[in-house]
């Protein structure tokens, strides 16, 4: 990376702060919405020939992997989680490279609202549902939209590091 200063902590603090509040807060509301609102009763809705919106709960991994392995760990693989969510934030917070911050506070942010689904529920509530010709794509929520919309800003900030300082 080139060797211009970070900005001024005051101002890296505060995009960490509202990239992570976006991804939170869009994704908790999203999933109140619809579990309380949207889904009474809870069935699949057709919004167009290739996206529904389906109720589900995630207890696994991503994609629902490794549910039967952490189910006896639940607490120890959310604490787990925690830590890299913390780690996520101070590097957002220390990195001079915007693109960098906002990547990695829209990861943690994601993140956050998924670990607050497991503590509350004991899994990930889902319900973004995309196919085509009879195959699905996993279902998922606005969490990981903002976790991958994260990690896109993560790589355009190393293929253009020029445009991503201030």
């Amino acid at each position: 990376m080139s060797d211009l200063p970070a900005p001024p902590a005051g101002q890296r603090i505060g995009t960490v702060i509202i990239a992570f509040l976006i991804a939170f807060i869009a994704d908790q509301a999203s999933k109140w919405l619809v579990v309380n609102v949207v889904m009474q009763p809870p069935r699949i809705i057709g919004i167009l020939p290739f996206f529904n919106l389906r109720l589900g709960y995630n207890t696994g991994i991503s994609f629902g992997m490794f549910a039967d392995q952490i189910e006896g760990y639940a607490t120890s693989f959310a604490l787990f989680k925690m830590l890299v969510t913390a780690g996520l934030i101070v590097w957002a917070l220390r990195t001079a490279s915007a693109l960098e911050r906002w990547g990695l506070a829209l990861i943690a942010g994601g993140a956050a609202g998924n670990i607050l689904d497991r503590y509350r529920q004991g899994g990930v509530t889902d319900f973004l549902d995309f196919f085509w010709n009879g195959w699905h794509y996993p279902t998922f929520n606005l969490a990981d939209v903002a976790i991958t919309v994260g990690a896109g800003l993560m790589l355009l900030a190393i293929f253009c590091p020029a445009s991503s300082r201030s």
